[in-house]
């Protein structure tokens, strides 16, 4: 995984997780309370409220992403850089400064101005916006998004979502993020919350990852809570988006959400590490689609990829002929059968323990003994799926 250094604050796997506030200076944004257009007031909410409660980085945006307002362009952005610039110099915290945009013009004004990294809700969708990141040697947070200024985000389809973040090209600073909240009328909550499921695969690209699912409607709808209500639900999503391996947090609450992501960042698995003249890292990996992302960031073969994961199941209840069959197929295998001791509702118990290709093996193997055990072969076959 590469690590990244945005004005000095490392972000990756190497680096605690680091918490992004949110500064908007657009008067239209939606969230009141992050939307300030007097300089002093805003300086004084980065202060205290962000930076204060343990933000690393603010994100201004200049206006809101809404899907239902209008664009604003190049020109009517920088008519409000003044207001974020003006803030920045105001504040006597210390943090790195992202301005969000979709403009390089106004990415390059930025960053002449103080501001450190880019969040580019448009994923490069304006070609330029690359190469003067690179020329500033600037990190980058690059969302997924259709090759238009016009639709941030509007992408539904996960494998799309994967593929969108690599259009363009990345820098050598490049953050993804994939995107979550309504960008468009077609994406739907389980869109949502399935790229939430696959959020390991974004690793795949071996960058970091930023993530923004404060106050998201696919988890508050989960809990049945409005946006006032709907903090708990973030700071669960945020301990087990930092365990699955996101590095940024986008948030405004803050506070809240840093300790939430220390939890995840805390109680997330330990993985092989070393660096050395033959580096090793653990790859985290817990399907064979995340497995074959990696593969493709290497342009290794997708062989290895069924051999990647290994799965272990409990099965109770089984005959003498089901034990008998499911010890023959395991003969020579990518799986192994243990028996156990009998069980309390009778039958036999053990565990079954393979590779997804070696566990298909198995069902094919043992099916025909019994009705039953071919039912429970076929529900861990399509578990896999």
């Amino acid at each position: 995984m590469r690590n990244v250094e945005a004005a000095g604050l490392g972000i990756g796997d190497d680096h605690p997780p680091r918490i992004m506030g949110v500064l908007n200076v657009s008067a239209e944004s939606p969230y009141d309370p992050s939307v300030y257009d007097d300089p002093g007031e805003a300086a004084r909410y980065v202060d205290e409220e962000l930076i204060g409660e343990g933000a690393d980085i603010v994100d201004v945006g200049l206006e809101s992403a809404n899907k239902d307002l209008d664009v604003l362009s190049a020109d009517e952005e920088l008519a409000r850089l003044d207001t974020a610039v003006e803030t920045l110099a105001s504040t006597s915290g210390d943090a790195v400064w992202s301005i969000e945009t979709r403009y390089h013009e106004v990415a390059e004004a930025a960053l002449s101005r103080g501001f450190d990294m880019v969040n580019d809700i448009c994923g490069f969708a304006d070609p330029e916006m690359p190469k003067v990141c690179a020329d500033h040697d600037v990190a980058v947070s690059k969302m997924a998004s259709p090759p238009d200024l016009e639709r941030p985000g509007a992408i539904e389809d996960v494998d799309e979502i994967y593929d969108a973040l690599s259009r363009n090209g990345l820098t050598e600073k490049t953050i993804l993020d994939p995107a979550f909240g309504g960008w468009s009328a077609a994406k739907t909550l389980e869109d949502d919350r399935e790229t939430f499921r696959r959020l390991r695969e974004f690793r795949g690209y071996g960058r970091p990852l930023l993530v923004s699912i404060n106050r998201k409607s696919f988890l508050r709808k989960i809990a049945g809570r409005d946006t006032e209500g709907a903090l708990p639900v973030s700071l669960a999503a945020t301990s087990m988006a930092v365990e699955r391996g996101a590095h940024v947090i986008r948030t405004h609450d803050v506070a809240e959400t840093r300790d939430a992501a220390l939890i995840g960042a805390t109680f997330a698995r330990d993985r092989s590490r070393h660096r050395g003249e033959v580096t090793v890292e653990e790859l985290d990996v817990t399907t064979t689609r995340e497995a074959g992302r990696h593969l493709d960031r290497l342009d290794a073969s997708h062989d290895v990829a069924d051999a990647a994961v290994v799965r272990t199941y409990e099965l109770t209840g089984l005959s003498a002929d089901a034990v008998g069959a499911l010890r023959a197929a395991t003969r020579d295998t990518d799986a192994a059968f243990a028996l156990g001791s009998d069980a309390d509702t009778g039958g036999a118990r053990g565990v079954l323990v393979g590779t997804p290709d070696g566990i298909a093996g198995v069902t094919a193997a043992a099916s025909g003994v019994s009705t039953a055990l071919d039912a429970g072969l076929r529900a861990i076959d399509d578990g896999q799926k």
